[in-house]
């Protein structure tokens, strides 16, 4: 940690696998042989380490900073791909996008909370929620992603999956209970 990350008390490195779920989510249904959502991170994370000595505020401050990086760094990337291929009306503006993701993920979490204590602890299950999501398999995280957060029906996630659906009702359940594992503090 340097000493700008010290002095702020958070680093952004804190934060890869919480926008790593986002930048996964605002990708997942679109091919992501072209863009990569952990290049699109590891962007972020650079641009917020270049531009950290400028953030004054609190880490739920911090977190939506982070995630208005991710969505200039999502934009830019797509942009990039469609060159000569821009279609107005298909355009869905980023920003609104990943704070609509973050906020799926933030009422899957918990209800509407709005002290400054709950709203830490609201960031803190995000984060604890994203690295959480990291350890899954990769086709549990996916269903889960889809269904829990995207707010997807099994059908479509099975579609989107190429599996049937007690397959993918299968991997809800067991990623499900994984993830209660993972977020169940040790007694």
């Amino acid at each position: 940690m340097n000493e700008a990350d010290q002095k702020s008390g958070f680093s952004p490195d804190r934060y890869r696998t919480y926008l790593l779920l986002l930048a996964r989510m605002q990708l997942g249904a679109r091919p992501r042989s072209r863009v990569e959502p952990s290049d699109i991170v590891q962007q972020t994370l650079l641009d917020a380490h270049a531009r950290k000595p400028a953030f004054q505020g609190d880490e739920v401050a911090y977190l939506a900073w982070l995630r208005q990086v991710l969505a200039n760094n999502l934009r830019d990337a797509w942009k990039a791909l469609r060159r000569g291929k821009r279609d107005i009306a298909r355009e869905r503006p980023l920003d609104a996008a990943v704070d609509e993701s973050s906020a799926r993920i933030t009422c899957w979490l918990a209800s509407d909370q709005s002290s400054p204590s709950r709203r830490a602890i609201r960031a803190e299950d995000m984060l604890q929620l994203a690295d959480a999501l990291a350890l899954l398999p990769d086709a549990q995280r996916e269903a889960i992603i889809l269904h829990h957060l995207q707010g997807w029906t099994l059908h479509e996630v099975a579609l989107q999956m190429e599996r049937g659906e007690p397959a993918v009702a299968g991997l809800l359940h067991r990623g499900l209970k994984k993830l209660r594992e993972l977020m169940t503090p040790a007694s």
